[in-house]
């Protein structure tokens, strides 16, 4: 196996061990995938969120309108 020096004479790790490499677009992999899922849990969590926000809006636009009948029949 052949290391190439850099501009200080080091050799590069990659050159040097092939196989960490690999290891590493794994974990590249393993985030990305963590990522996804992590988009994927918060946009359900934003949809739950607007489907319980529109249900509570509904509840209380039905009462401010039963409300507003009563008050409309006590005049």
């Amino acid at each position: 196996m052949t290391a190439r020096r850099t501009t200080t004479g080091t050799a590069l790790t990659a050159d040097l061990n092939p196989t960490r490499n690999i290891a590493m677009l794994m974990h590249e992999d393993l985030a990305r995938t963590r990522m996804r899922e992590a988009e994927h849990s918060a946009e359900r969590q934003r949809l739950v969120h607007r489907i319980s926000a529109a249900r509570r809006w509904r509840r209380i636009s039905g009462w401010a309108e039963r409300r507003a009948l009563q008050l409309a029949d006590q005049l």
